[in-house]
């Protein structure tokens, strides 16, 4: 199995997703993983981490703040490179706040719906692995 290099800064509120899915994303190939529970966890990694992440791989739904305005303030800090929607929500959803990120020049590569897939994850993760 290949191993991906890019470090990855994971955003789930819920602690049994986000431990499922620092499995499936070392599964993956995905071994320098971040993780967080909220946006306060994640800014405080970003700011603490002495390069920007290669992917904010966050949740849309957070308690603290939506994950596409976590994006815009990780963006505006260079605290990332490229981030990635996961979400629950309808595709339909999914696609206007992939509308509303490109309308904001946000370095948004696309939304997954949960689970994770693997071939998905690496479709819009392709540009960045080297």
């Amino acid at each position: 199995m290949p191993l991906y290099p890019l470090r990855i800064l994971l955003v789930e509120d819920h602690p049994f997703q986000l431990l499922a899915t620092q499995c499936l994303l070392r599964s993956f190939g995905f071994c320098q993983l971040t993780p967080a529970e909220n946006a306060e966890q994640a800014i405080r990694a970003m700011t603490q981490a002495h390069t920007p992440f290669d992917i904010l791989l966050c949740d849309q739904c957070l308690p603290d703040l939506p994950g596409l305005e976590l994006i815009d303030i990780a963006n505006r800090r260079h605290f990332i490179i490229s981030a990635i929607l996961l979400s629950g929500l309808p595709a339909d959803e999914l696609s206007a706040l992939h509308t509303q990120a490109l309308k904001r020049n946000l370095p948004l590569l696309g939304y997954l719906s949960k689970p994770l897939n693997k071939e998905e994850l690496l479709g819009l993760a392709h540009p960045l692995i080297r």
